[in-house]
């Protein structure tokens, strides 16, 4: 049996590993509509229509979306130009003035970000009047992403227990609560209590609470049996997204590290037909689904002709200040004059196109 099910196991978890799901963990510009799509476990919790990029496409109305794992903002007169902004890379959100080439003078929502070892800030304004809608719906999802973490990100020495007894999240079911279950991570092994929910597997030392691991389902690559110095071992390999860890649990008697095998791996499986995210909402005074009062947006039947000059969509928003260190002056033939030595895979003419 462990051959057949640490294989499929791996079938199964591979679409949970960090490349599977990237849309809460990355910022993407201009992207194919269909990266903008709604994968499994994610959910449009509000839509605003009339919001402008002001930063990188100011004077262009778009659609704003926004879900339970990012922000998607798409122009009106074409969905080639898009945004889609994962929570994860969010650094700070502020309400402050801003220019509108369509509003004028107005409050704007500011995001700042950070992605890949550069900072991105971005600029929205509602151009629908007196509609705090931008505001609130973004704070309170951005809110209640931040402090559901337990749902999607692997934690060591949590506060996580209390009293011998897991502190249950929203939303979520404690399976199975097995004791006598031994972490195999020193070279006596520490004896604990393992726990099974519909999000995670739990496991804490029975002589130190706080000594203890949680490791959501969306973290876990593979999970095996194999020998180890010890006996038989359950062995769970999590992401690289969450430092690819390698634990190994074993039981007294063996035989319930079968029952427990087989039990997380069908609830992995089950989490990747249908994942949880974790993140709470309540949206009041949602307008009604953009389908249902809109038509079909077409894309136009023309084949774009590659220049052989390729416009880098991010420079425009990257956040001033963001420099890193200090670049040297360079002479720049196309502008004629010394400037600062440009990012690395921009140029003075490619900026220029952006603007």
């Amino acid at each position: 049996w462990g051959a057949n099910g640490v294989s499929n196991m791996a079938k199964s978890s591979a679409d949970l590993d960090g490349g599977g799901i990237w849309h809460d963990r990355e910022i993407r510009f201009d992207v194919p509509p269909m990266q903008l799509e709604l994968r499994r476990g994610e959910v449009e919790i509000d839509s605003i229509n009339s919001v402008e990029d002001t930063k990188g496409n100011n004077g262009e109305k778009g659609l704003m979306v926004i879900t339970n794992l990012r922000i998607i903002w798409s122009a009106h007169k074409t969905n080639k130009t898009n945004l889609t902004i994962g929570y994860a890379c969010i650094m700070s959100l502020t309400i402050r003035m801003t220019t509108s080439k369509l509003k004028g003078t107005a409050q704007a929502l500011h995001i700042l970000t950070r992605y890949s070892q550069s900072r991105f800030e971005f600029i929205f304004t509602s151009l629908v009047k007196n509609s705090p809608r931008l505001f609130t719906s973004l704070q309170a999802v951005y809110r209640s992403y931040e402090t559901t973490r337990l749902y999607r990100d692997l934690k060591l020495r949590g506060a996580i227990v209390k009293e011998r007894e897991l502190i249950a999240l929203p939303s979520e079911t404690v399976y199975n609560k097995t004791a006598g279950v031994w972490n195999l991570s020193s070279d006596q092994g520490n004896l604990g209590t393992f726990f099974v929910t519909n999000v995670r597997i739990v496991w804490f030392a029975n002589l130190a609470e706080n000594f203890n691991v949680s490791i959501p389902y969306l973290q876990i690559r593979t999970v095996k049996v194999r020998d180890s110095r010890f006996g038989p071992a359950l062995v769970v390999e999590t992401s690289q997204s969450s430092g690819g860890y390698i634990l190994g649990f074993r039981t007294d008697p063996v035989e319930k590290l079968e029952e427990l095998y087989k039990e997380i791996s069908g609830l992995c499986q089950v989490f990747c037909a249908n994942p949880v995210f974790g993140v709470q909402f309540n949206v009041e005074e949602k307008t009604p689904a953009l389908s249902d009062v809109t038509v079909p947006q077409r894309s136009d039947d023309v084949q774009i002709v590659d220049d052989g000059e390729t416009v880098d969509a991010s420079a425009a928003y990257f956040a001033d200040g963001d420099t890193g260190t200090q670049r040297d002056a360079v002479f720049d033939v196309y502008l004629g004059l010394a400037i600062e030595k440009p990012r690395q895979g921009t140029s003075s003419q490619t900026l220029w196109n952006v603007v």
